[in-house]
């Protein structure tokens, strides 16, 4: 908690200082995140809470600042020349808006950001009056942005995600009974309406859908009449909600004993559950879907674990992660292609940890580009408290 406090502060610092460049840099770099520099301290740069205390709604956007930092120290390693600019999104004296008009953001080359649904479009629309990059690193939203070939999303959309699961499906389970137990909601119909899209324009054969509603504390003999002993059946979750999700994972991990043959298929949302590694999930097989994943096995991965042991005295969280790979990938694809960066941004170089699957995302009416979006997806498997990837 120390080392969070020592950062939180210098970061502070940082924000409220301007830093003289010997050199005119080449490239301009803004980092937007909610970092709550202003409740966290004082007007007069004192920390507000007890030195022992640091409030949990901070991490999310410092951990992501932390990552950020680890990358920028790799590139200033390599003596690239870079000027990048920290702006705190949830900042008591600046709106984003004013933020974003500022001085500072004059020849801007690109903008990375950490932000809410009620900010994205506030970002796209300023990338798109500039005409600089703007890359989405959290939000799986596109916002209600149209005609915005500067906009990119790293963070899949639910319709590309169930167009992934659909498709895996496909792939790997078309001949076993498929059965989507699903709670009522409008989230819930939205999943059902793109597996129902998806079937009409498969290129492959339609997958055999069931739907089975149940309500929130449903019991496992609802589930019983549409389980076998001697066909798989795949028991895909067709809701968000992560009580359900695991609910569901659980009652039907209890009917292993009967040697019920069945498999789990989850939402994206389940990356977050981390239930899955306990004794009474075990004996079933859980499969969902993510763009990110990390086993964290390569070189530099390792790497940040050590510096962040011996720094932090903590384990870096995917966010430290991902605030890595954003800025080291955006930032050697600026200095790879200069002015023709926004032309190359759906570019497969400098990938770090994962691929990236950059692609443009069509208006079906106007048939002209929306905005980018990352396509990649993992499907990731629990399986006796393990994970991997299966993909």
């Amino acid at each position: 908690m120390r080392i969070h406090y020592w950062v939180l502060a210098t970061l502070f610092l940082l924000t409220q200082t301007a830093q003289s460049q010997e050199q005119a840099p080449k490239f301009k770099i803004a980092i937007f995140a909610p970092l709550y520099l202003d409740s966290a301290f004082d007007n007069q740069s004192e920390y507000r809470y007890a030195k022992n205390v640091f409030p949990k709604f901070i991490n999310p956007g410092l951990e992501f600042y932390e990552g950020a930092q680890l990358a920028l120290d790799s590139l200033n390693k390599e003596k690239i020349n870079l000027e990048v600019m920290v702006f705190d999104t949830r900042s008591a004296s600046q709106t984003i808006q004013q933020q974003l008009a500022g001085a500072s953001m004059k020849e801007m080359n690109l903008l990375i950001t950490y932000c809410t649904a009620a900010e994205v479009k506030i970002f796209a629309d300023a990338g798109l009056q500039k005409n600089v990059p703007v890359i989405n690193v959290n939000l799986p939203n596109d916002g209600g942005v149209t005609g915005n070939p500067f906009y990119v999303m790293l963070n899949s959309t639910l319709k590309t995600q169930c167009e992934g699961i659909y498709r895996h499906i496909q792939k790997f389970y078309a001949l076993d009974r498929l059965i989507v137990f699903r709670k009522k909601g409008v989230l819930e119909d939205r999943i059902k309406s793109y597996f129902d899209d998806f079937a009409k324009n498969t290129m492959g054969v339609p997958l055999k859908l069931k739907y089975i509603d149940l309500t929130d504390s449903f019991q496992v003999n609802q589930l019983s009449p549409y389980l076998d002993t001697l066909q798989n059946t795949l028991c895909i979750a067709g809701s968000l909600d992560e009580n359900f999700g695991k609910r569901l994972a659980l009652q039907l991990a209890s009917l292993k004993k009967q040697n019920i043959k069945a498999t789990v298929m989850g939402m994206p949302t389940w990356d977050a559950i981390r239930d899955f590694t306990r004794p009474e999930y075990r004996g079933i097989e859980i499969v969902y879907s993510t763009p990110f994943y990390n086993p964290r096995t390569d070189k530099v991965s390792q790497s940040i674990t050590t510096t962040f042991n011996n720094r932090m005295f903590a384990r870096p969280s995917d966010m430290v992660m991902r605030g890595y790979e954003t800025v080291w990938r955006f930032a050697k694809l600026m200095l790879q292609y200069k002015s023709d960066f926004a032309s190359n941004i759906t570019r497969k170089e400098f990938n770090v940890f994962r691929e990236m699957d950059i692609q443009p995302v069509l208006n079906k009416q106007t048939m002209t580009l929306d905005y980018f979006e990352n396509k990649k997806l993992y499907f990731l498997k629990w399986q006796d408290g393990i994970i991997k990837s299966v993909n």
